[in-house]
């Protein structure tokens, strides 16, 4: 048996016992394909993580920055209470159009707020709003700008509260320092702005699964 068919039986055995999908969930997916969303969104073992993380936190209110079809949304969404908020932002229009089919289909839409538009763009919208500070930050868009998504996020947080970023360990391209591809080299700034920021106290974790070799990476900001 090869390494990858071997994590995708872990990760199916695991996910089968711990964090199976739901209706609402598998046709989250289903209509995620259909519409030809890429495949990219986070897997059920790692939205339960998000998810418990969420309930951990004890968050009331959550930023998402990067809905895609909106799964990860209805897995951190199901964390909070029901007089809780979550801003998520899209830049695309279709699939935002997607994400709110399914996070509707949910019965979350109450609790959902699904915006429109490049992320840097919104976040200063956003942050013009006032809003009470996000207990948890989910990052998972476009990986070049991390560290500016860092950065907003720590203006739109407080102490105690929980940053965490998908997808930074990029197939163990994070580890090369002479990349010129963007997504490695937004990833290794937004890791060095954790480990310097003194405001940030984080880590990264390695993972292999179902979406291959990857890993995730968490802050706790400080006061």
């Amino acid at each position: 048996m090869s390494e990858s068919r071997l994590w995708d039986d872990v990760d199916a055995y695991l996910i089968s016992h711990l964090s199976p999908n739901d209706d609402p969930l598998e046709a989250a997916l289903r209509d995620s394909d259909a519409a030809g969303l890429p495949r990219v969104n986070v897997t059920a073992n790692q939205g339960k993580l998000l998810q418990l993380l969420a309930q951990v936190q004890g968050a009331r209110t959550i930023l998402e920055i990067g809905t895609l079809g909106g799964y990860s949304t209805i897995w951190l969404a199901r964390a909070l209470p029901a007089d809780g908020r979550l801003v998520t932002l899209e830049h695309s229009v279709r699939h935002a159009e997607v994400a709110t089919r399914n996070i509707a289909r949910a019965g979350l839409d109450t609790l959902v707020d699904v915006r429109v538009g490049p992320a840097l763009e919104t976040l200063p919208e956003l942050a013009d709003e006032n809003p009470p500070p996000f207990d948890l930050v989910f990052i998972d868009a476009d990986k070049v700008n991390n560290p500016h998504y860092i950065e907003w996020a720590l203006k739109l947080t407080s102490t105690g509260s929980l940053i965490v970023i998908d997808n930074v360990v990029r197939g163990g391209r994070v580890a090369d320092p002479d990349s010129a591809e963007d997504d490695v080299r937004g990833t290794r700034a937004a890791i060095e702005l954790i480990g310097s920021h003194p405001r940030l106290s984080g880590t990264a974790v390695q993972t292999v699964g179902g979406k291959g070799y990857d890993g995730f990476a968490l802050a706790r900001v400080l006061a």
